[in-house]
């Protein structure tokens, strides 16, 4: 496994794990009150920092473990990363300016500020996962 898939899967592994997390917090937070009252901007920049920690962490480890068995493969990369990359970026694009549209419409009708952060934040979380899938599924099956 090439660095860039094994950096893909470590940032599919920690959104899938920290951004429910976020919501379960967040669920917590208001009780039986309305979701709006809920302090989550702390909430929000904590998650999101400990997602890039808990990635670059576990790209770290996972880089070490495979340096240890073969260095070459530790960071080895060629034209078919750049190229993967390149698609997944794409996919995640796309899914964000359906998610920007849908932020405009919020603003638009005046929605609560909770929700419109919050719909920016879910947008990202997606849009990461479904490039992350993108990717692991070009490596795993090549580009079309």
């Amino acid at each position: 496994m090439v660095y860039a898939e094994r950096t893909t899967w470590a940032t599919l592994i920690a959104s899938v794990v920290i951004v429910p997390i976020y919501v379960i917090v967040v669920l917590q937070q208001a009780g039986d009150g309305p979701l709006t009252d809920v302090d989550w901007f702390p909430l929000m920049l904590w998650t999101v920092g400990i997602a890039i920690a808990a990635t670059i962490v576990l790209s770290i480890l996972w880089g070490l473990i495979v340096g240890i068995r073969d260095r070459e493969a530790a960071t080895r990369s060629d034209i078919r990363d750049r190229d993967i990359e390149q698609m997944g970026g794409r996919v995640e694009h796309s899914f964000l300016v359906l998610v920007g549209l849908g932020v405009i419409v919020l603003c638009a009708v005046g929605a609560d500020v909770f929700w419109i952060a919050n719909a920016m934040f879910v947008g990202f979380a997606v849009s990461t996962v479904l490039g992350g899938i993108a990717r692991i599924l070009a490596y795993r099956r090549g580009l079309v």
